[in-house]
C-alpha cells in the first residue's frame, strides 16, 4: 500500500497513515523504483538556507505500483492548483529533493519555465515518462520538481556527463511535445550551492 506520513498533508493529499515498508500488492504492476513525494511551501520574505529548506519540506507518501500511484495521485492537489509559493517534488525513495543529498550532489537539472496554464498538464507528462522509465539513461534520473507557477525541472546524478544529458534533454523534448525552438536551461547543483540558487546563472541551450 502507499505510504503517507500523517499530519503532513496540509491539504495537498487524503492521507492515510500506514507505517510499513512500501511494495506493490498483489496483481499490482510494480514501478522499477518506488518514488516518495515531497511538498514544501517557501517564505518569500525571509532568505533560504539549507536548514530552513530542510525544514520546509514535507514527506507526503511513497508508492511502489502503477496502481499506488495513480490512486495516490488522484487525491493530489494540480500544481496549477498550488498556491505561488508552494512546490512539489517527486523523487526516488531514499533520495531527498536536495542539493546536498549524496546522490544529487554531483548531479544537475534540467529547467524548463512554462506559460501560465500548462503546469499541471506537463507535470503529469513528466512524471508519466519518469515512472515508465522513458529516459532510458539508466539509473541517472533521481527526480523532478514544480517550482513556483511555471517551472518544471529533472534532476539527474551527473552534471559532467553530456551524452546522458543530452538524452534526457531530448526525451523532456519529446515526451512533452516542445517546439524546436524551446530555450532549455541546465545548472549543476554545486553552482546552484556557490549562489543558493536553481534558476538563476543557467546554462541556456536550444
Amino acid at each position: 500500500m502507499p505510504h503517507t506520513d500523517c499530519g503532513v498533508c496540509v491539504c495537498v493529499c487524503v492521507c492515510v497513515c500506514v507505517c510499513q515498508t512500501v511494495s506493490p500488492a498483489a496483481g499490482e504492476h510494480p514501478l522499477q523504483y518506488n518514488y516518495t513525494l515531497w511538498y514544501s511551501r517557501r517564505t518569500p520574505s525571509r532568505p533560504a538556507n539549507t536548514q530552513s529548506y530542510e525544514q520546509n519540506i514535507r514527506q507526503i507518501g511513497t508508492v511502489a505500483s502503477v496502481e499506488q500511484f495513480w490512486k495516490f495521485y488522484s487525491h493530489l492537489v494540480r500544481p496549477g492548483d498550488l498556491t505561488g509559493h508552494s512546490d512539489f517534488h517527486l523523487f526516488k525513495e531514499g533520495i531527498k529533493p536536495m542539493w546536498e543529498d549524496e546522490a544529487n550532489k554531483n548531479g544537475g537539472k534540467w529547467i524548463i519555465r512554462l506559460r501560465k496554464g500548462l503546469a499541471s498538464r506537463f507535470w503529469e507528462n513528466i512524471i508519466l515518462a519518469m515512472l515508465g522509465e522513458q529516459f532510458m539513461v539508466g539509473e541517472e534520473i533521481c527526480g523532478v520538481v514544480r517550482f513556483q507557477e511555471d517551472i518544471l525541472s529533472i534532476w539527474n546524478k551527473t552534471a559532467s556527463d553530456q551524452v546522458t544529458t543530452s538524452r534526457i534533454r531530448d526525451t523532456l523534448r519529446r515526451v512533452l511535445n516542445l517546439p524546436p525552438n524551446t530555450i532549455m536551461e541546465y545548472k549543476t547543483h554545486n553552482d546552484s550551492l556557490k549562489d543558493n540558487s536553481s534558476f538563476r546563472n543557467t546554462k541556456i541551450t536550444l
